[in-house]
């Protein structure tokens, strides 16, 4: 794979990814906090699917789904489901003022590891996405498996560095503002999710 478009490909998934989305902002609300071991472990849920969807993509995964529609359905059902859960977790979330308090988070590393790795999971869009994204940076030419390989690592590094923007942010809120604006900025992300849900649920496959 040639330097130039591996380049081109990061600037795109860059791009793509500073778009808020489930992921990022878990990453917020991860931030918001206040804990950095939430926030990390959650970076590496969400990095680890990044690879784990990519492999699949690699290995067929992604035009299976595109060609099964009970296939896509369930996992689009599925998907719909976790998110309107986890914006209902965020809506009753009740964060505290770190100028008073130092916040402990009440979830296992466990715990948030997979809240993030399964989003990612659960959104047929991303495999879509990435199944008609991906192949336009392969060079059948050569072996696959080393393309695909470096593709899901620059994936899930870039996604890293989204996060990383994301969950400063949420804890530059944290810092600054107090539990009421903390819980309406939780609020404002579960809006978020919850429409992303929405979407999801609406959305449909080219051709069906």
């Amino acid at each position: 794979m040639q330097h130039a478009t591996l380049a081109i490909y990061a600037t795109a998934a860059l791009i793509g990814g500073l778009i808020p989305g489930p992921n990022t902002l878990l990453a917020l609300a991860n931030g918001v906090s206040g804990n950095w071991r939430v926030v990390l472990v959650g970076m590496c849920g969400a990095a680890l699917s990044d690879v784990i969807v990519v492999a699949a993509v690699g290995a067929g995964l992604g035009a299976l789904l595109m060609a099964s529609a009970s296939l896509f359905a369930t996992i689009k059902w599925i998907g719909v489901a976790y998110l309107v859960w986890l914006a209902i977790q965020l809506w009753r979330a009740e964060p505290q003022d770190l100028s008073r308090v130092r916040i402990r988070s009440d979830l296992s590393a466990r715990r948030v590891f997979l809240r993030s790795f399964g989003v990612a999971l659960t959104n047929p869009k991303i495999l879509l996405f990435f199944s008609a994204f991906l192949p336009q940076f392969v060079d059948t030419s050569m072996p696959l498996a080393p393309q695909y390989a470096v593709l899901a690592i620059v994936s899930a590094a870039i996604d890293i560095v989204v996060m990383t923007l994301y969950a400063t942010g949420g804890v530059q809120a944290a810092r600054l503002m107090t539990a009421r604006g903390l819980r309406r900025l939780n609020r404002v992300c579960a809006v978020v999710m919850f429409t992303l849900a929405g979407g999801l649920a609406l959305y449909r496959k080219s051709g069906s």
